[in-house]
């Protein structure tokens, strides 16, 4: 048996029930990892392999901590891991060892997962391609020669090429969904706050980034969900947790899906992209969904630009002196050097300008709400794209004004920190994955998962693994 072609759900009962060992568990991820992980480059910094069958022969002699328990779990780049080199792709950092857990690390230890590595990610997590100067580049299990995508590009290359059984992500704009497109996999990004930030600068006004759970089905992703929410007494806006597996199993029958495609030409699509997905409604419309197409609701440019304000703010805030220290910034790639400049540009008028936006869009969001219990968009502008670009430099002929104005169909989602499930859609004629996002209001996570969880077992996309490995 190829334990890990086995989901995280089945893997954790199996272990749970004695039907097999933790350490053979870690046993098959480590020698699969061995095997694979060389020729696409998911997994970074991992750990020695007697050290993590040691643990695992230990988990297995010990009482049950949680849903992961015994189970190798490989964490992303960007969240410091006590003890295990945390690069943040940043050769200002390159070998960094934290002294402590970040929460996510912390809750996954609690429910009993066993940290075998880091997954890639790009510099900072900026940009949707997960390249840097410290690890290289992460490729696509579907093929090769083009990007996982980012900055969860490494989390989801891994779980497409069975290197681990779930793993964790963030998303602030597209980094769990863009990914989870590219790779034909599931990536959550929950309701703002319902996994919580750390207590390390500002938690009032950074709102727009969060981590989320990925997998090869919604049932893993929700109960990953699970482990990671519920609220961080040091930091605010904190969300009560639930068991997001426990309702999964609802009818589609009667629910209602928006459907704003290339929001009136404000997106630009590849060929193909707004096709495969409209094929995926499709298969929520054979479930009992009622599906209709939607105009634009919001003007776009007013999003990118409350975007564009405060996501340049924030990084400012937190990175100026990566700009303002000569030796820093020749280490600094170009793109987060942009972001810092622009956010020091700003004045406080732009700010509120912009913060009114994104309070306008998120009552007009809430009164579509009203009338649908989902809206979709495609999870991806673009195709996986040669793994050799930093960023696609056009669409359609279209130019892309900055490094990440080719990912902007993610805005909507991220603006108001709706919860939003990237869910694979199939392949396109050249057998690339592509996905689509499906969103709700904000505490909707668990009613989103259990749509994502009807039209997966009608689908199963995830099982058609990458012909390249």
């Amino acid at each position: 048996m190829d334990l890990t072609a086995l989901g995280a759900t089945e893997l954790s009962a199996r272990i749970a029930g004695g039907a097999v060992s933790a350490r053979a568990v870690m046993a098959a991820f480590l020698d699969r990892i061995e095997a694979v992980n060389p020729k696409i480059n998911a997994i970074v910094s991992p750990r020695p392999r007697a050290d993590l069958l040691e643990e695992a022969a230990a988990a297995d002699r010990a009482p049950r901590r949680g849903w992961l328990h015994g189970m190798p779990v490989a964490v992303k780049d960007l969240v410091a891991t006590a003890g295990l080199r945390t690069t943040y792709g940043s050769p200002l950092h390159a070998e960094f060892v934290p002294e402590a857990d970040d929460l996510v690390a912390r809750r996954l230890k609690a429910a009993g997962a066993i940290l075998i590595g880091k997954t890639n990610t790009p510099e900072w997590g900026h940009g949707s391609h997960s390249f840097n100067p410290v690890h290289g580049t992460t490729l696509n299990p579907y093929d090769r020669t083009r990007s996982a995508g980012g900055s969860s590009g490494g989390a989801a290359a891994a779980l497409a090429a069975r290197l681990v059984p779930v793993a964790d992500g963030s998303d602030m704009m597209g980094s769990l969904r863009n990914p989870a497109a590219f790779c034909n996999v599931y990536g959550f990004r929950p309701s703002w706050g319902l996994v919580p930030q750390d207590a390390d600068g500002d938690t009032f006004l950074a709102t727009l980034s969060t981590e989320g759970p990925m997998g090869r089905s919604p049932e893993d992703v929700a109960r990953l969900l699970t482990v990671l929410a519920g609220p961080n007494p040091e930091t605010p806006f904190g969300r009560p947790a639930e068991d997001f597996a426990a309702g999964l199993d609802r009818p589609l029958a009667g629910r209602r899906i928006g459907w704003l495609a290339d929001w009136g030409g404000a997106y630009p699509l590849e060929p193909g992209i707004a096709g495969l997905c409209e094929a995926a409604l499709a298969v929520f419309e054979a479930e009992g969904a009622v599906v209709e197409p939607l105009a634009p609701p919001f003007p776009a440019e007013e999003m990118w630009r409350s975007w564009t304000t405060l996501r340049a703010m924030l990084n400012a805030g937190a990175k100026a002196e990566l700009a303002s220290d000569p030796a820093r910034r020749a280490l600094t790639k170009p793109e987060t050097l942009w972001e810092i400049e622009q956010g020091l540009g700003l004045a406080a008028a732009d700010l509120h300008a912009a913060s009114v936006i994104r309070s306008r869009w998120y009552a007009g969001a809430a009164r579509l709400f009203e009338r649908f219990d989902a809206l979709a968009l495609p999870a991806a502008q673009v195709w996986p794209f040669p793994a050799g670009w930093r960023w696609p430099r056009e669409i359609n002929g279209r130019p892309m004004d900055t490094y990440h104005r080719w990912m902007e169909i993610v805005v909507p989602v991220s603006l108001i920190g709706l919860p939003c499930l990237a869910l694979p859609a199939g392949f396109g004629a050249s057998g690339l994955p592509m996905g689509m996002q499906l969103f709700g209001p904000t505490g909707a996570d668990a009613a989103i998962l259990a749509m994502g969880h009807a039209y997966h077992r009608a689908t199963d996309w995830p099982n058609r693994r990458p012909p390249t490995l």
